[in-house]
């Protein structure tokens, strides 16, 4: 399927390819965790391998960025066609409902995996740390912290475009944005963007360069890096729908994204440590200022890469990718505590670790696919998670997507 058809029908299927990946990745990425060479996990297993990290590096480096300019892409669609107060209540109820009925659940069924594995090593009740007070500038987000930072761009969303809206009546300011947007479409792109990124993460205190963008998963406040990264690919996408002939010119230039994509990648990567990380904070300015902007460049040219990839791979309809990215939002929902509950079923078996990660991410997925299946998709939660509820023994038309 060329661009122009996908552009022209009623879904962006290869975006939505890509959004529903950048979720499933997420049970990879922290299946990974317990496999590094130095324990940064609560669940450490007794097989660590450097390919293990790197391979969370890869993934972390461009997944979540990914994801957030396309939440901006289908947000702007979305309040385009529903209009403001529809696109209120969807949010509400796709987004910020499942945060407040999930979170609690989430948080509880970690705390049980803990408690069971510290049993199992050997731990009791005295050998635990004291409880830490929690407010809301360490309240623990878990994997959910990313609903709670997308309700935060949809509410600036809206307050951003109102103004702009009433002072651009006649369009000229609309046809400059259009204009920026367009010259940021080439091997150059990654640059721009990625030097406001750069300059966050030299600015933030105590970066452990490894982990790219610090992940804001405690407190209701994101950090900065994350509110500037994220926060511009998410801007960028709601941008790009205003153009969404730009995403021929992406997917023509795929090779150049990749290949800058790996080059500053593998740098990022050495000026870090290497796939052995250094997990503590840069100190010296030159080094840290050099580590920031190889990531500001790493992170959005993975970006454009991975989008140009789905454009160009996945732009057709597939009923398998359909239903695997309808499933990605329950999967990431549920997914942390089974990957916990699985590493400390496989910690100890005398088995090596890519097959200990298969088993880990394969029993996750076809756990999480079942109860899907059995509990979501074909009842009242597949109406409030996906947009409507697919009948049983019937075939199914395609669900909205949770990011639209």
């Amino acid at each position: 399927m060329s661009i122009s058809e996908t552009v022209s029908s009623e879904r962006l299927h290869g975006l939505d390819a890509l959004r529903g990946g950048a979720l499933l990745l997420g049970v990879v990425l922290h299946a990974t965790m317990s496999f590094f060479p130095a324990q940064i996990w609560i669940v450490g297993d007794d097989q660590r391998s450097v390919w293990a990290s790197g391979l969370f590096f890869v993934i972390h480096l461009f997944r979540m960025t990914s994801f957030f300019l396309i939440a901006g892409l289908f947000a702007h669609m979305m309040l385009a066609r529903a209009g403001v107060w529809g696109f209120v209540k969807n949010r509400l109820v796709r987004i910020a409902a499942p945060l407040g009925v999930f979170w609690g659940l989430v948080l509880t069924a970690i705390v049980v995996v803990l408690i069971w594995n510290a049993g199992l090593q050997g731990m009791t009740a005295a050998d635990a740390p004291p409880a830490p007070e929690y407010d809301w500038t360490n309240i623990p987000l878990t994997h959910l912290w990313f609903l709670w930072v997308l309700l935060i761009f949809y509410v600036a969303l809206l307050l951003l475009r109102a103004p702009f809206a009433a002072l651009d009546r006649s369009g000229a300011w609309g046809r400059v944005v259009d204009g920026v947007i367009a010259g940021l479409i080439g091997p150059w792109g990654p640059f721009v963007l990625g030097a406001p990124l750069a300059l966050a993460l030299w600015f933030q205190p105590n970066w452990i360069a490894f982990f790219g963008v610090p992940t804001p998963d405690a407190g209701l406040i994101p950090n900065s890096s994350a509110l500037v990264g994220f926060g511009l690919a998410f801007g960028f996408g709601a941008l790009l729908d205003r153009r969404r002939d730009l995403l021929g010119r992406i997917q023509a230039w795929w090779p150049a994204y990749l290949g800058l994509a790996i080059g500053a990648g593998a740098t990022a990567l050495m000026l870090a440590g290497g796939p052995d990380p250094r997990l503590v904070p840069m100190t010296d300015p030159a080094t840290k200022a050099m580590t920031a902007a190889a990531f500001g460049v790493a992170t959005y040219a993975s970006v454009f890469a991975a989008v140009a990839l789905a454009l160009r791979f996945f732009g057709g309809h597939s009923r398998t990718r359909r239903y695997l990215a309808d499933a990605s939002y329950w999967i990431y929902i549920v997914h942390l505590p089974l990957v916990m509950a699985a590493q400390v079923l496989v910690q100890d078996w005398a088995l090596s670790w890519p097959v200990k990660l298969g088993l880990v991410v394969g029993g996750v997925l076809a756990v999480s696919l079942a109860s899907y299946e059995l509990l979501i998709r074909h009842s009242f939660m597949g109406r409030w998670l996906n947009g409507r509820r697919v009948p049983w023994r019937r075939s199914p038309t395609p669900a909205l997507s949770p990011a639209e």
